[in-house]
């Protein structure tokens, strides 16, 4: 079997669901709705935008996980009072918290509807240079990075420039193939 490299299993920028820094929430569900019905190489949709800027140069991305934390703003102040962002917790201490902080207490409409404007770029995520893999690494190194730095998806470079994007879930439908042969 050949060395497969990167490039040979990431999902080109082309293909990828894309949004500019400066639209709204709104804007970005739909864009992520879009990419995820015209995306047909598998089962797997797309489960994040990227997000460029003015120069059209890829500055973030916004998962689902975001665009649902941006839905109730107390969470961001839950989590730098408490200092508890990657944490688990029983059932009745998530409870309490949503007490708490009166978390979700309007409509699931009403809290759509006010965050819907919010800035694509103030809810996006900026990644660490831990994100970022070259178009040319080995199909090794890509998983080292996501199993190290648990992500779910890389950026893919070619120089300078992101290219694309190589996504847990691609990497995965690799090796049940070659589990499988």
């Amino acid at each position: 079997m050949k060395k497969q490299q990167v490039k040979d299993i990431m999902v080109p920028i082309t293909e990828y669901a894309t949004v500019s820094a400066d639209a709204n929430l709104h804007d970005a569900v739909l864009a992520l709705e879009k990419a995820q019905q015209e995306f047909n190489r598998n089962n797997y949709t797309h489960r994040a935008i990227l997000v460029y800027d003015n120069n059209n140069k890829i500055v973030g991305k916004v998962s689902q996980m975001d665009i649902i934390r941006a839905l109730e703003p107390k969470y961001l102040e839950m989590q730098d009072h408490a200092g508890m962002s990657r944490y688990g917790f029983s059932k009745k201490f998530i409870n309490s918290l949503i007490h708490k902080y009166k978390l979700w207490n309007n409509s699931i409409s009403d809290i759509c509807y006010k965050a819907s404007e919010l800035l694509v770029s103030d809810i996006m995520y900026t990644p660490s240079d831990k994100e970022i893999v070259d178009i040319n690494a080995s199909f090794e190194e890509a998983i080292h990075m996501l199993v190290m730095g648990h992500h779910q998806s890389l950026l893919v470079t070619d120089g300078e420039d992101i290219v694309g994007i190589l996504r847990l879930t691609d990497v995965f439908s690799v090796i049940i193939q070659v589990i499988k042969k």
